[in-house]
């Protein structure tokens, strides 16, 4: 059986950055420098907007630091590799934002999380990060260092802070990585105890090369430079939006994409959007704010803005869109567009 290798024992090993990554080669380039001249430190925070690599470059480095093999990192073949593929790997602890509900955390990418969106945001709470605490204490179990990623680092909890930040000082045997959107949005404390590993939107042509290298089709009636505008420059947001658009009925964003030209048509509207799941509704609205704002029509942004609002206060759905679409139909007939 193959024996873990430790990070510091691999200098002068030739470490690879991630070539999967389209657009993050500063990032890559620091961290494996770090790993290949082996001065990985203790904590590292990844800034940058969500969804461009900042969760893909956290995989590579956890691979890489927990390879065991002394020739290549990651190598992809060995035990650890394997686990850690299957999300199975003893020394690799993932955090991510949760839901309290009922005394229970439930993960905002659970199923029953779309219940809870609307009465507070996820949080990683206290009770997680003594988790962490426990298990950067602990000997790790195949390797020499353990490692633990906080996902949505942004969103810890004033009392989950404070804690982190005494695991920060003393992490033992173990490496810790925050991923983050902003340095703002963090405490100046936890930052300091971090190198920070930037990351940054993409340009247009490099969303082109991840969009076709993911085998993403043409949408009929969506350009795909406005899907591109709506992403901002994440590949992330990108595959997010191209997924719900071909969810979509072809009419409904069709009938969505101008001014409701009736009151009826209005109400129809209303009915059909109101079908839809929250976060549909939710994501619909950003898309049809992106769509009217390059048309430049302000008034139809903040009545979709006023329908956002209402639907996260808990007003029903197909009131909101009913009073909002009725709205705009009167504008449309009254401006006769």
């Amino acid at each position: 059986m193959l024996q873990p290798t430790a990070p510091e024992t691999v200098e002068g090993v030739k470490v690879l950055p991630p070539q999967h990554i389209v657009g993050q080669e500063l990032a890559a380039q620091l961290l494996a420098a770090a790993l290949e001249k082996g001065r990985v430190t203790s904590s590292y925070c990844f800034l940058g907007p969500e969804g461009v690599g900042r969760r893909l470059m956290a995989r590579w480095f956890a691979q890489a630091l927990l390879c065991e093999s002394s020739t290549r990192i990651p190598c992809g073949q060995c035990l650890s590799c394997h686990w850690l593929l299957a999300g199975t790997h003893p020394d690799l602890h993932w955090v991510s934002p949760t839901y309290l509900h009922q005394g229970r955390l439930i993960p905002a990418d659970a199923p029953e999380a779309q219940a809870l969106q609307r009465r507070s945001p996820p949080q990683i709470r206290l009770e997680q990060v003594q988790e962490v605490s426990r298990f950067c204490a602990r000997r790790p179990m195949r390797a020499r260092r353990s490692l633990v990623v906080l996902e949505g680092a942004e969103t810890l909890a004033e009392s989950a802070a404070n804690a982190l930040l005494k695991t920060l000082e003393e992490p033992g045997p173990a490496h810790i990585v925050l991923i983050a959107p902003q340095a703002a949005s963090l405490l100046p404390t936890l930052l300091s105890r971090c190198q920070t590993v930037p990351f940054r939107r993409l340009s247009s042509a490099e969303m082109e090369q991840v969009l076709a290298a993911l085998g993403c089709p043409e949408l009929p009636g969506i350009p795909r430079s406005e899907l591109i505008a709506l992403a901002q420059g994440s590949p992330g947001r990108a595959l997010a939006a191209h997924q719900h658009l071909q969810s979509l009925p072809p009419s409904l964003l069709q009938d969505l994409r101008r001014w409701p030209p009736s009151l009826r048509e209005a109400l129809e509207l209303a009915r059909a959007v109101a079908a839809l799941d929250l976060p549909a509704q939710l994501w619909l609205i950003d898309y049809l704010q992106q769509h009217f704002w390059a048309q430049g029509s302000r008034q139809a942004i903040w009545q979709l803005e006023q329908i956002r609002r209402q639907l996260l206060h808990f007003v029903q759905p197909r009131l909101a869109w009913e009073v909002n679409l009725a709205s705009l139909s009167r504008r449309a007939v009254a401006k006769g567009d």
